[in-house]
């Protein structure tokens, strides 16, 4: 019989449960799911409810689980504050740790996370960044990575397809606090893309940010944001998202020398020119010129395994060495735009990265000072396998 990693879940939220179904039903074939940890008593009768015939331990906190001697690794899928404090933990025991996103709400504690990470090689540290098993994304970044095409001109993404109404942001009462979750769209629905965006074009080094806080919602975070950046090589970006769209969009478009990239409705658009616009505009003699261009036809594997292929990845770098999807260190990089978005909007000016991390905090923690909890009435388990907000 092939060996199964022994695995526990700390949280068993939306995205803890999520992750139990796809292990229990057979689609994480190397894992066996052993034990849950949760300190609401709530959600394990849940859990017991749905599963009754799973062979879970049941434990009423984290550390409980972490020193009981039951599992190899560990699922982090608690709210975003704990993620690096979790990760630590499991490090420390020798326990392979995959954490959902974001890496943290504040770059010093992911340092930190890092920090004790490299200390322990022997230990699998991954982030559910699943966006980046989308084919299309992948395709991107090979062509853009590729040289291919020159140098990147100019970023923009709009990603306003996060739509969620209030009943989202009342169905638990530390969403869309500064206290409970460190920020809104940025913190718990962009992590994705702000990683995907680093990963395909690399990070910028300058950020301007305009944040809009509870404009569409009855929240205390952000909700609205507009940012303007800055790359090393003089290119500039702009990326636009929002929870408050009822029809959003998702367009991803990467102008190059060569090259024109487009990520929109599950498909990869690419023109080609057929010379880089600087040999363009020094030849051509019409005032009203275009670069000659040309559609290619892109050809992807058509793979999009989401969390299913971030947690196999994950099993099979836990067992052979393979490859993960995303490696834990990397979280700090998409958490490292996202803090800078917040510090500019907060401070009225331009960041440059890296930032001062302390200020950062301090800046945050004014906040978590006066952020105030919901009170929920009726705590709400939701279906989130609709999502995920591949290219759509």
């Amino acid at each position: 019989m092939d060996k199964k990693i022994k695995v526990g879940i700390i949280g068993i939220g939306n995205m803890g449960s999520g992750h139990a179904a796809n292990i229990l039903g057979g689609s994480c074939p190397e894992f066996q799911l052993v034990a849950v940890a949760d300190i609401n008593p709530k959600r394990i009768e849940w859990f017991k409810g749905e599963y009754p015939d799973a062979k879970v331990r049941f434990f009423s906190n984290a550390d409980e689980m972490l020193n009981s001697g039951e599992i190899e690794a560990c699922m982090v899928c608690i709210p975003h504050y704990f993620h690096a404090e979790y990760a630590i933990k499991c490090i420390e025991r020798g326990i392979h740790v995959m954490v959902e996103k974001p890496a943290g709400v504040y770059t010093k504690q992911v340092r930190e996370m890092n920090a004790v990470a490299a200390k322990h090689p022997e230990v699998v540290f991954g982030m559910m960044f699943n966006q980046r098993t989308n084919h299309i994304y992948r395709k991107m970044r090979e062509l853009v990575q590729s040289g291919k095409y020159g140098q990147i001109r100019r970023t923009n993404w709009l990603i306003t397809t996060w739509y969620r109404p209030q009943a989202y942001y009342d169905s638990g009462d530390w969403r869309a606090t500064w206290s409970g979750e460190g920020g809104g769209v940025l913190l718990n629905q962009c992590p994705h893309q702000l990683d995907l965006w680093q990963w395909i074009c690399g990070m910028p080094k300058k950020v301007q940010s305009h944040l809009h806080f509870g404009k569409w919602h009855d929240i205390e975070v952000e909700d609205d944001v507009t940012t303007y950046v800055e790359y090393e090589n003089g290119a500039t970006g702009v990326f636009i998202t929002s929870t408050g769209d009822a029809c959003g969009t998702n367009r991803f478009e990467i102008q190059m020398d060569r090259a024109k990239l487009v990520a929109e409705n599950d498909e990869l658009k690419v023109i080609e020119f057929e010379m880089t616009e600087q040999e363009f505009s020094k030849t051509n003699t019409s005032p009203f010129g275009s670069v000659p261009n040309h559609e290619i036809e892109i050809v992807t594997d058509g793979e999009n395994p989401q969390h299913i292929g971030v947690v196999n990845a994950w099993g099979g770098a836990i067992l052979r060495g393979e490859k993960l999807v995303a490696n834990g260190a990397e979280g700090i990089n998409g958490l490292m735009i996202s803090n800078a978005m917040h510090l500019s909007s907060w401070l009225g000016k331009e960041i440059e990265l890296p930032f001062d991390e302390d200020l950062y905090h301090n800046e945050l923690m004014k906040r978590v000072a006066t952020s105030r909890r919901k009170t929920t009435t009726k705590e709400v388990f939701a279906d989130t396998k609709n999502t995920y907000n591949g290219t759509k």
